[in-house]
């Protein structure tokens, strides 16, 4: 059996700022089903719920080296179901007011990465393949190749690291090389790139393999439009980069069991969503009307996310003479706009300027349709998570976002959801229209939103994906 270590900032239930923590939450349950003894380490933050860590159970405590600071690490371990979970305790470090985001956060995740190479053989599990995970877990390959690959059991490890979000690589000034990283000058040409100290390509250059979380954007990041700079490192080591779409958890996102929804509905009753919509419109106070198309958005209020795309086309939208409704945070430009909308069409906007998951899943199963139009989206799981409460996406098509949403077909019945081509506000308003005149398309929407129900959005395939990648490596 094949035994993995999953390497996370971030991971569901415990913790999650976004897709990553989902994705850490999922995946090793996945490959556990698969045959794989797939465990995940992350940090033990303050934020974790006392519930969770009140079973969590007391490994033992060693001093971790990290330049010159000599720092304690606690060490935890929790199972849920068939995945052990590891935590790497440091209150200096990870007792913060959020998990990302400090000044000190090179020195950190450095830290984290000596932690975790330290305890490995304090939990008792060398695994075969160490799976890194963003910047936060970057230099993990790096000090596996230079520092630990002589201590006990560590020399055949082999390592994969995944691009969740190429933008967020962990760029620092090269003059903390020695004082914050605690390595040498034979180190540098590994980190130094760009005109600093890039996490992100250290990872690129020692990993085994790099893999993205769609085919797609592991295409678009050896372009210079998305890469951010790294696009002469990442072709230069093409030959380990690969994409593996991202999955959901299909049992915590299932419409006929979701607790958060009032009305639950399966493939076979997809005919009763509608209920759900009427639901949400009387709990957000909008008028109760089913034959006007309720679009959806469940966001980071952020450019990545096309938000300058809808603030353009904003008014063109609501003359459509649909309702919309948005849950997110972010940006405060965003933030604030979306509350004068609201404030100008009281009776068709609702923005509401929070997180709320379970709110979220209501305006998966209530809307009709779910728009998405991301400057670039390594994955995304909002269109998969919307298809399968029978929500059709209305998506820019790019990245994951190209992978999973297929345009419908009026005369094929094939597809199940619309997209658009180009990042301009033109086409993303052409794609809201032609979503509109599906919804009122009672049969071909019917259709589209079937097709949509039926689709496989699991993990099983791509579990089996980096299966055969370990085993490749």
């Amino acid at each position: 059996m094949k035994k993995v270590l999953f390497v996370t900032g971030e991971a569901a239930p415990f913790i999650k700022s976004g897709g990553l923590g989902d994705v850490a939450g999922a995946l090793p349950r996945a490959l556990c089903e698969a045959g794989v003894d797939c465990r995940v380490i992350l940090p033990l933050y303050s934020q974790i719920p006392a519930a969770w860590r009140e079973k969590m159970v007391y490994i033992r405590s060693i001093m971790v080296q990290n330049a010159w600071r000599k720092q304690h690490c606690g060490l935890f371990s929790c199972q849920v179901g068939a995945v052990t979970y590891y935590f790497i305790d440091n209150e200096y470090y990870f007792k913060r007011y959020a998990i990302y985001g400090e000044n000190d956060d090179g020195e950190r995740f450095a830290y984290f990465c000596r932690a975790v190479l330290s305890a490995l053989g304090e939990i008792d599990f060398i695994p075969d393949v160490l799976h890194c995970n963003d910047w936060h877990t970057a230099l993990i390959p790096v000090l596996l190749d230079t520092e630990a690959r002589n201590w006990s059991g560590y020399r055949d490890i082999k390592t994969v690291f995944t691009i969740h979000n190429i933008e967020f690589q962990g760029k620092y000034d090269s003059y903390i090389l020695g004082d914050v990283f605690g390595m040498g000058e034979r180190e540098r040409p590994l980190l130094y790139y760009g005109g600093c100290l890039n996490l992100m390509k250290g990872a690129i250059e020692c990993a085994n393999a790099v893999t993205t979380v769609s085919e797609s954007y592991a295409d678009e990041i050896l372009n210079p439009y998305y890469s951010y700079g790294l696009h002469h490192i990442l072709s230069a080591r093409k030959y380990k980069l690969s994409g593996i779409l991202n999955g959901i958890d299909t049992v915590a996102f299932d419409p006929q069991t979701d607790p958060a929804l009032p009305y639950h509905y399966s493939f076979e009753s997809r005919a009763q969503k509608f209920r759900n919509k009427k639901a949400l419109q009387e709990e957000l106070g909008l008028p109760t009307d089913n034959q006007k198309a309720l679009i959806g958005m469940v966001t980071r209020l952020t450019l990545q996310k096309g938000l300058d795309l809808v603030r353009q086309e904003f008014n063109n939208i609501i003359k459509e003479d649909v309702q919309f409704v948005l849950l997110g945070t972010g940006d405060y430009e965003y933030e604030q706009y979306f509350r004068d909308i609201q404030a100008q069409y009281p009776d068709k906007v609702r923005c509401i300027i929070n997180f709320d998951a379970k709110l979220a899943q209501r305006i998966y199963a209530g809307a009709d349709l779910f728009l998405m139009p991301s400057k670039f989206e390594p994955c995304g799981l909002a269109q998969m998570i919307a298809m399968r409460y029978g929500t059709l996406p209305i998506v820019n098509a790019v990245g994951g976002l190209k992978d999973t949403v297929y345009p419908f077909n009026p005369t094929t019945g094939e597809g199940r959801g619309i997209t658009f081509q180009s990042y301009n506000s033109g086409d993303m308003m052409d794609a809201i229209r032609r979503g509109v005149a599906l919804f009122k398309n009672k049969s071909a929407y019917s259709k589209a939103k079937a097709n949509a129900m039926a689709g496989d959005y699991s993990w099983a395939v791509s579990a089996q994906k980096y299966i055969n990648l370990y085993n490749n490596i």
